[in-house]
């Protein structure tokens, strides 16, 4: 009996971080660049023999139906781009992200976010920023611009009013097998930003916006499905509950 509480408890957990995930996909659908993510579940055995004993299939214990959270993983897949007309909008057609640095009270980078979101502004000091994240960054450090009136070309170079040349926007793409960890709002990081390789090939589009990957009547039907999984769980574990109820006061009764 205690087996079917832990299966049915497992489940009801499984099925609210789908919804949560799915949730936040549904209130990035408009963020540009957003992709979406995907709950991968497994057995607790599984996981088990996965951490303890490597690439050993031996069985561990009795065998135990209880799915676990294995994985969240971004879909990276290509969107749409959305013509704005707005200079300081950019979108990236091909792999690759743009570096954005955040900076802590004093100045100093505290960390280099990667993001597929080219929603830029200029600062009070004229620098190329992504409002509440950090500074965009180029080849040679933060992009600084006196004004809106520059233009920047398909492989990234910036140029200001004068048609002076200031500095390339720095689109990179992590190594094979490299980690990347989601963070909120479609910003991405990895272990070291360092090792990360300058793009070749990817076009940078001056006065556009590439789409979120997000389709919302998708989206729609996976919560409806993780929702209806909710409740059969949640069904069971009440069911479940009333039977070892019964049970117990039968064989008090005896």
């Amino acid at each position: 009996m205690l087996r079917g509480f832990y299966t049915a408890a497992t489940g009801i957990l499984m099925q609210q971080r789908k919804i949560n995930v799915l949730t936040n996909n549904v209130a990035n659908a408009e963020t540009p660049g957003y992709r979406a993510s995907r709950v991968v579940s497994s057995t607790f055995q599984q996981e088990l023999m996965t951490r303890l004993e490597g690439s050993n299939t031996e069985n561990i214990g009795s065998n135990a139906q209880i799915q676990v959270v294995s994985e969240v993983p971004t879909r990276f897949d290509p969107s749409s781009l959305e013509e704005t007309g707005r200079p300081l909008d950019f979108a990236l057609e091909g792999e690759g992200f743009f570096n954005v640095q955040a900076e802590d009270a004093d100045g100093n980078a505290t960390q280099t976010y990667l993001t597929r979101n080219g929603d830029f502004e200029l600062d009070a000091t004229g620098r190329l920023t992504l409002k509440g994240v950090g500074v965009v960054m180029g080849q040679k450090g933060p992009i600084e611009l006196k004004d809106t009136k520059f233009t920047v070309d398909a492989t990234g170079g910036v140029y200001d009013s004068k048609g002076k040349y200031v500095d390339k926007i720095l689109v990179t793409i992590p190594p094979e097998d490299t980690k990347i960890s989601q963070q909120a709002n479609g910003l991405y990081t990895t272990a070291d930003a360092q090792t990360n390789i300058t793009a070749t090939g990817t076009l940078v589009r001056q006065g556009m916006l590439e789409n979120s990957n997000i389709d919302l009547n998708r989206e729609y039907t996976l919560v409806m499905e993780a929702q209806r999984a909710l409740q059969a769980s949640s069904s069971a574990l009440q069911i479940i509950d009333g039977i070892d109820q019964k049970a117990a006061s039968q064989i008090a009764a005896l």
